[in-house]
């Protein structure tokens, strides 16, 4: 009978190329009743906008399916329901681009539908226009917005007060029977997995659990090609989602198991450890680093002691880990939805003496990006030419070590 809908978003404007990034369907019978749920991430293929709203990270988003991949499976939802959704036009606007993306000319502006919010004028009259204050006055729970499943359920247990409120039939019972009739082109529904938002508090698994555990190597390990990438990645000593998958491939590129890269993260702990005791003294920065370090690579406190109580002895086949700086006139760029505004961090480099670019090219030194598994075109490009992408937090120490340096 009813399709409930709510979509999350990279921006407002489908004119801008904002695109759709988490879809919610929530199905109700005649009488208001759940029969049916469902909801996923969609990979936008981009950049996804002020995330400090929706909370969507892209380490989450990436591994979602396209809007190509879930359209006929939502189609096959929405086909034949009355379509509603808190502030309809809005969503409808972005199902029709995203339907119209993809070469579909799916019925979505000739949709029969409701929106909670307009009824609201007639059901809740004091209320605002707003989800939570309408269901506040409706006598209902509060729930977790920005969220497209939290708010689509809120949404249908909205449109479920208004049909307790109106009796049998609705005064929009017509708009049942036209949504009935409503044709629908043919479209391919093919299995999609559903990927769903991180719970709070869930960690991602460990990139070294993915390795083959096999025993380790006889011979000397060539991991060189290993240790650079581990170079670049623990730049801004974060390990990004994107860069632990290009670990993994280097990894089973180089025919490593879990053993082995093991060992070359004790070897290069020790190297850090070395460095950080070539002037005699360990500051409590220099630990604190190590401690962070250690922890990224799946290793332990324990390690560290161990490394600092080795680190005057050579390891034989290791390699030190080079020290990246940035250098006055170093190009770097900007990507993502920042705070404050990314003209601010542009004027700020600028200051400090480096070039800022809009687009990446392979003349640019450093990305810096709001989320660093960012899915936008500079970041496309920053992967390919091997170019660091960094949260704008590292970037800040790394620009008060290009101050330093300068004196």
């Amino acid at each position: 009978m009813y399709a409930v809908i709510d979509l999350e978003t990279t921006g407002l404007r489908t004119s801008w190329h904002d695109r759709i990034v988490e879809v919610a369907v929530v199905h109700l019978d005649e009488n208001g009743r759940t029969t049916d749920e469902w909801c996923s991430l969609v990979n936008p293929n981009r950049d996804l906008g002020p995330q400090h709203i929706h909370g969507i990270t892209a380490a989450e988003a990436r591994t979602a399916p396209g809007f190509d991949q879930v359209a006929g499976h939502l189609a096959s939802l929405l086909r034949g329901r009355v379509l509603v959704a808190h502030n309809l036009n809005f969503d409808a606007r972005f199902l029709h681009a995203e339907y119209q993306r993809v070469g579909i000319s799916a019925p979505i502006r000739q949709a029969p539908g409701l929106c909670t919010m307009q009824l609201a004028s007639h059901f809740l009259p004091s209320a605002s226009r707003s989800l939570g204050d309408c269901c506040r006055l409706a006598g209902l729970p509060p729930h977790q917005a920005h969220s497209a499943l939290h708010d689509a359920r809120a949404s249908a247990q909205l449109l479920s007060y208004y049909l307790r409120a109106t009796g049998s039939p609705p005064p929009w019972a017509a708009t049942a029977t036209a949504a009935a009739g409503l044709r629908w082109p043919t479209i391919s529904t093919s299995s999609v997995v559903a990927v769903q938002r991180r719970r709070a508090g869930q960690r991602q698994q460990h990139f070294l659990a993915r390795l083959v555990d096999r025993l380790p190597r006889l011979r000397e390990l060539e991991g060189d090609a290993y240790l650079a990438l581990l170079d670049q990645v623990l730049l801004d000593r974060h390990i990004s989602a994107t860069e632990a998958d290009a670990l993994v491939a280097t990894a089973e590129t180089l025919g490593l198991a879990r053993v082995d890269v093991d060992h070359l993260h004790r070897g290069y702990l020790a190297s850090l450890a070395g460095m950080a005791l070539e002037d005699g003294v360990l500051t409590t920065a220099e630990r604190h680093d190590l401690d962070e370090v250690a922890e990224l690579l799946g290793l332990h406190r324990s390690d560290v002691e161990k490394a600092l109580a080795v680190a005057a002895t050579d390891i034989p086949g290791q390699r030190r880990p080079n020290e990246w700086r940035l250098q006055a006139g170093d190009r770097v760029v900007f990507t993502g939805a920042m705070d404050p505004p990314r003209s601010e961090w542009q004027e700020g480099a600028r200051a400090a003496g480096l070039a800022v670019g809009d687009n990446v090219t392979k003349k640019t030194r450093l990305l810096v990006a709001a989320d660093p598994d960012t899915m936008s075109g500079k970041a496309v490009v920053a992967r390919k030419y091997g170019i660091p992408i960094v949260h704008p937090a590292a970037y800040q120490n790394m620009l008060a070590g290009l101050a330093v340096s300068a004196f």
